[in-house]
């Protein structure tokens, strides 16, 4: 077999998003800058929470794109500019369709002010279609009692995984999270030495080892990584004999125009982001209630020529 992997492994790195909060971002990278819809990978914790520590994302404007938050372990106090106020809690799919502008913050809740707690999880974003960019702001959340769940199992054994459909169809069962584009995503737990077989489910696919290192198409995918396989292929996992593993299948259609993407912003248009950041220095984007920080503009700005 050759030693060439059958797919491309993305290694990530790590971003401070302030307060000692760092993320591992996988997308967008070097060698790709979109599966399907997504074009932002962050792989927060597990980080434990103290009392005190100042984790808060104050409010911030998003564009064209449509965020995707989704826990392991813990809790984020959601507020937007709409008024919408959610407890973000572990299986939930938080789904936030930013359009023409939306403000919003992730903060620690009240209730766990004087609590330790882990936070672990991802957030996403999607790319708009061109044709729903400019559309109206809303904020969605479906929570993991409502997303189903189907159990899978290995071939010869009771071993085997189970599948969390977030969001599209996979294994017979479809996820409630409306979507404006075909998107895929998978939370996959696999049993010790258990296999799993993946079909193209989506025109571009790829998977995340959140905790341990498994065998993809034959060959190893260290932990942590983005594995993202040819258009069209699906995908043979093996977790480790010893140990079972975490992953996250993405996918979906690709792009259907290339997109810009600077700080909070993405659009097909260079012309768009200027604006959008024009409109936040002039706080023009609106606010959420009750809240009056807010995270400047970068000072190296966005230059659409």
């Amino acid at each position: 077999m050759s030693d060439t992997p059958s797919f491309l492994p993305l290694k990530g790195h790590a971003k401070d998003l302030g307060g000692g909060f760092t993320v591992r971002r996988l997308l967008p990278a070097v060698q790709r800058k979109a599966v399907g819809p997504f074009l932002f990978f962050d792989h927060f914790g597990p980080v434990t929470v103290m009392p005190g520590d100042s984790h808060d994302v104050r409010p911030h404007p998003h564009i064209g794109l449509a965020t995707v938050t989704y826990l392991f372990s813990g809790a984020i106090m959601h507020r937007d500019s709409l008024g919408c106020v959610q407890q973000i809690e572990p299986g939930a799919i938080n789904w936030m369709t930013a359009g023409r502008g939306i403000v919003h913050s992730e903060r620690r809740p009240e209730s766990l002010a004087d609590t330790a707690y882990v936070n672990h999880g991802i957030q996403l974003w999607t790319a708009l279609p061109v044709a729903h960019e400019e559309a109206d702001p809303s904020f969605v959340h479906t929570p993991a009692a409502a997303i189903p769940e189907v159990h899978v199992g290995s071939a010869g054994g009771a071993a085997g995984a189970t599948v969390r459909v977030l969001i599209g169809t996979a294994f017979g069962q479809t996820s409630p999270v409306a979507t404006l584009s075909p998107t895929l995503y998978l939370d996959v737990q696999l049993s010790a030495g258990a296999t799993l077989e993946i079909p193209a489910l989506a025109q571009e696919m790829a998977v995340y080892t959140v905790d341990q290192p498994v065998q993809l198409n034959g060959q190893t995918l260290d932990a942590q990584l983005l594995g993202v396989v040819e258009s069209g292929q699906g995908m043979h996992l093996a977790a480790p004999a010893d140990t079972g593993a975490r992953l996250m299948v993405i996918g979906g259609d690709a792009l259907d125009a290339p997109r810009h993407m600077w700080w909070n912003f993405v659009s097909s248009r260079k012309e768009r982001i200027v604006q959008a950041a024009q409109d936040w220095d002039a706080q023009r984007l609106g606010q959420v209630p009750g809240e009056t920080e807010f995270i400047p503009l970068p000072p190296q700005r966005f230059k659409a020529d």
